[in-house]
């Protein structure tokens, strides 16, 4: 697999596009728009269509995925929260691509500012030169209010033996707020743990004391790792958060408590 791929995908599904006058636009965000392309990149395209057509392009956006290319498997992306993706792998070299349609006035409101590949008119331009993307922030509280109640459950877990479960919620923690976190307060995109290899070289160390290997004492200390580095991410922000300090105490007291028993008994 080579850049080549996603140039070639590209190159073939514009004039598909083209010759169908229900679309007016195709558009290029992620890696693309960003100008990081690498072999390993997804193609994160926007088919844009005649608002007219919005009912017969949701019912059909999986056959005109079919249409595009060798389609090894699809699926709709209702389970993030978003009906208009179709997200989708070609072969037979795979090709991970990732479909967004939507119509010109959809465009109004994006994260992010996609390159223009192919226009019918000039309207997608006019949009988007007019308009400005808005990143999604970060929301501080709603992770304090949230987080302590999330090591409860870790801790009553590991009492319980559920190590995988612990597991499980020490990488969502790392995936919901230390990621995010991190990469917010370099003013990147909050986007789970996405590139922080790249871009945050510093967190590293902190971030691997909080992956564990299965085993209580291993998951104990990675919870431990997960609370230290989320109060220190916290720390910039505390005077401006209602702190749920009472949550805090009882929730690390308890962490503490359940792994003492397990170590004595």
């Amino acid at each position: 697999m080579n850049i080549t791929l996603h140039e070639r995908f590209i190159e073939r599904i514009q004039p598909i596009l083209m010759q169908d006058d229900r679309f007016v636009g195709l558009l290029a965000g992620g890696s693309m728009m960003q100008g990081e392309m690498d072999a390993y990149s997804d193609l994160d395209l926007i088919v844009v269509y005649k608002p007219e057509f919005r009912d017969e392009i949701m019912a059909q956006r999986l056959q005109i995925a079919e249409g595009l290319g060798h389609l090894l498997a699809a699926f709709t992306g209702e389970h993030v929260g978003e009906p208009r993706l179709i997200i989708s792998l070609y072969g037979p070299a795979p090709l991970h691509v990732d479909f967004k349609f939507v119509t010109p006035a959809e465009l109004e409101s994006r994260i992010e500012d996609p390159v223009i590949l192919w226009e019918r008119t000039p309207e997608i331009g006019a949009i988007l030169g007019r308009t400005q993307a808005s990143q999604p922030q970060l929301d501080l509280q709603w992770i304090e209010d949230r987080f302590w109640v999330w090591v409860h459950y870790g801790a009553v877990k590991l009492g319980r033996g559920e190590l995988f479960e612990v597991m499980d919620l020490i990488a969502y923690l790392r995936g919901t707020v230390l990621g995010p976190m991190i990469l917010a307060g370099q003013g990147r995109p909050p986007r789970g743990v996405r590139k922080l290899e790249q871009h945050s070289p510093d967190a590293i160390p902190e971030l691997v004391e909080t992956v564990p290997a299965y085993g209580a004492e291993s998951c104990y200390r990675a919870l431990q790792a997960s609370i230290r580095l989320y109060r220190r991410l916290r720390q910039p922000h505390s005077d401006k958060l209602t702190l749920r300090e009472d949550a805090e105490q009882a929730a690390v007291n308890d962490l503490n408590r359940i792994f003492a028993s397990l170590s004595n008994g």
